[in-house]
């Protein structure tokens, strides 16, 4: 018989090496199928199951519900379902859909608080609150559970105590005197120019006393 050439010899041996490799259990499952450690391709189990055991040659895969507290959500070859997620009240969440055997839990915010992570399936993951506008300024937007407030500082001429609505200056009236000025923070105080007067006359009357007090204790009748 005639030997066969080397470069022959040498493409059967890939060839015998490709087919080995490509025929192995496990090495191109079928889309529905998972690939054990042993190597093996066994159907998937189910939404809603995990897998207790893997198929045998004599038995398919042996599935299990998921526990209560877990889910699974797709068509799998694991060992234990996915843990429940949980809405947080310090957190500002509650719950908006119940976790079931086939779907996560779906959270929503509390009064008071807007989501700054939120996905189709899952709800919102994280929550703030609202921040309060302070003094000197107004609510410009209130918020919302998606968007938070917006606020915005009063105008000239304007001002607020405690960040909600910007009210106008007090204009003082003719009987009355301006005798502090507004800011953004707090109103134009006014005082009657009567009561202006009658101050001032007393303090007048005051200091005289006291400087004839003085006079007579430094010359005695």
């Amino acid at each position: 018989m005639r030997n066969l050439p080397e470069d022959m010899l040498w493409a059967s041996l890939v060839f015998a090496v490709l087919v080995a490799v490509f025929s192995g259990p496990g090495s191109c499952c079928d889309p529905q199928e998972y690939r054990t450690q042993a190597g093996e391709c066994c159907p998937m189990c189910h939404e809603g199951t995990f897998v207790q055991s893997d198929c045998t040659p004599f038995s398919g895969t042996r599935c299990r519900p998921c526990d209560s507290g877990t889910y699974m959500n797709q068509p799998n070859g694991l060992k234990k379902c996915f843990s429940c997620s949980s809405c947080v009240a310090d957190n500002g969440l509650l719950v908006w859909q119940k976790c079931t055997n086939k779907t996560d839990t779906v959270c929503d915010v509390l009064n008071g608080f807007f989501c700054k992570s939120l996905a189709e399936d899952t709800g919102c993951s994280m929550a703030e609150k609202h921040k309060r506008c302070t003094a000197g300024q107004r609510t410009k937007e209130p918020g919302t559970d998606r968007i938070d407030t917006e606020c915005e500082d009063c105008p000239m001429g304007f001002f607020s105590h405690f960040g909600m609505n910007c009210t106008r200056w007090t204009i003082c009236s003719d009987t009355h005197v301006q005798v502090k000025d507004g800011n953004s923070r707090s109103d134009v105080r006014c005082s009657s120019a009567s009561t202006n007067t009658s101050e001032n006359f007393l303090f007048f009357c005051l200091a005289l006393f006291h400087l004839f007090l003085r006079v007579t204790t430094i010359n005695p009748f």
